[in-house]
């Protein structure tokens, strides 16, 4: 599936390919309405179908992973709530392992996210997952999101990088487009990036696992 000799470059979202996206579902479907009804005194019912519809009018834009935007549109610390939940973070199988393969193979690991900063810190203080990246890019530190070919373009000149021998991973299939859009050489999406949640990938090749892609050790 994956063509070692090809790739110098292995690009890697982080909510749902390395990290188990169960958390981020939880809190925006469940924790976060639940808590907003809880301190406003709103039925919960009433609350959440209100939020799901405020979150998905900004699908895709930078504002929807924008947690200083939510917070300040809810009137709630949003990394707070994020903390009262934070035993849900999870690394996904075999990601340290094909981390550490990657580094031993010499292949250079960009973490490349549409994760908020603040979302990053929390999640990086409880997995050190950052100690395994040679570079994390947030997408809020070009004003766009991976959706947008701007983003693409902004990653080139801060991080130049060959996109034919480049391998990006995402369980986004519109972030996958994009990046495809742009000319990134190798794709590849996963196909039940939250544990809780069955899905089958169609239109990408896609793993459950990374122990399907691991490189090999010399």
């Amino acid at each position: 599936m994956v063509d070692w000799q090809s790739i110098d470059t292995v690009m890697l979202d982080m909510d749902g390919t390395l990290l188990d996206l169960h958390f981020d579902n939880y809190f925006w479907t469940q924790h976060l309405p639940q808590r907003y009804a809880e301190i406003h005194g709103q039925p919960f019912a009433d609350v959440r179908s209100r939020l799901e519809q405020q979150i998905a009018a900004e699908q895709g834009q930078l504002k929807w992973y924008c947690l200083e935007y939510w917070s300040e549109t809810l009137n709630l610390d949003i990394r707070a709530l994020k903390v009262e939940i934070q035993h849900k973070i999870q690394i996904r199988p075999h990601v340290e392992e094909f981390l550490n393969r990657l580094r031993v193979a010499g292949k250079q690991a960009i973490l490349v996210t549409n994760a908020h900063p603040q979302s990053m810190s929390l999640k990086f203080e409880l997995t050190d997952l950052d100690q395994w990246l040679d570079l994390v890019i947030s997408s809020h530190e070009f004003k766009y999101p991976k959706e947008a070919q701007e983003f693409w373009h902004s990653l080139a000149e801060r991080v130049p990088f060959n996109a034919e021998r480049t391998l990006f991973v995402d369980d986004t299939l519109r972030v996958l487009d994009s990046a495809r859009d742009y000319g990134i050489g190798h794709l590849l999406a996963i196909h039940q990036p939250d544990s809780y949640i069955e899905r089958r990938v169609k239109g990408y090749p896609a793993i459950q696992h990374f122990s399907e892609i691991m490189p090999p050790v010399a």
